[in-house]
């Protein structure tokens, strides 16, 4: 699980037009990480049980780590939500500002719901000219439309307020995983359910 803590480190150093490379042996060491830590715990969970009960164990097993994966992820998309909700009207008035569009109609634009943002750079869509809205786009000087209505604009604009909201999960998950380090290593020596009635 250390590497799982080194790999959440190395993730917050991960600009947002990371090098895909430099992601590819983060997510390695990750996973090794995650693997190292979840093979020997399954197995002293599954080894501290009658063998009749193993199957109900590792029932209940996956069903605990499917719910810790699932309320992981809400935290995740909380983290940033909250974080974006801070960030991201200064960053996106600051960005559209720069862009040539008036300060009144960029004060409008930036209240944009960190939700509709977060999913909009998922999908690659570019709300800005439903923000803007038909009349003030026909209004702005070609330099200043093509800007902010092409591909680059919006994600490029709102990166700042999501990574820094990323960051922050990073670094919660690099501690939670230290946290679990430590819980495997207090669970002390091999253990099999029945094995020292044998020795006896």
């Amino acid at each position: 699980m250390v590497l799982s803590v080194i790999g959440f480190i190395l993730l917050t150093f991960l600009p947002a037009d990371f090098n895909y490379a430099a992601f590819f042996i983060i997510l390695f060491i990750l996973g090794c990480g995650m693997g190292m830590f979840s093979a020997p715990n399954t197995t002293a969970i599954m080894n501290s049980v009658p063998a009749n009960q193993r199957g109900a164990s590792s029932g209940m097993r996956s069903t605990l780590q499917n719910t810790g994966m699932a309320v992981s992820m809400t935290l995740y998309f909380t983290i940033l939500i909250v974080g974006m909700l801070q960030n991201l009207p200064s960053i996106l008035y600051s960005g559209l500002v720069n862009a040539g569009v008036s300060a009144s109609v960029a004060q409008q634009a930036a209240s944009l719901p960190p939700t509709t943002a977060l999913f909009s750079a998922f999908l690659g869509y570019n709300p800005i000219s439903s923000m803007l809205g038909a009349d003030v786009i026909a209004k702005l000087p070609s330099a200043t439309k093509t800007i902010v209505l092409g591909n680059q604009f919006f994600p490029t604009t709102i990166a700042p307020a999501v990574m820094s909201s990323l960051k922050i999960a990073f670094y919660i998950s690099a501690f939670l995983s230290l946290v679990a380090a430590v819980a495997s290593f207090l669970r002390g020596k091999r253990y099999v359910h029945g094995e020292e009635s044998t020795e006896d």
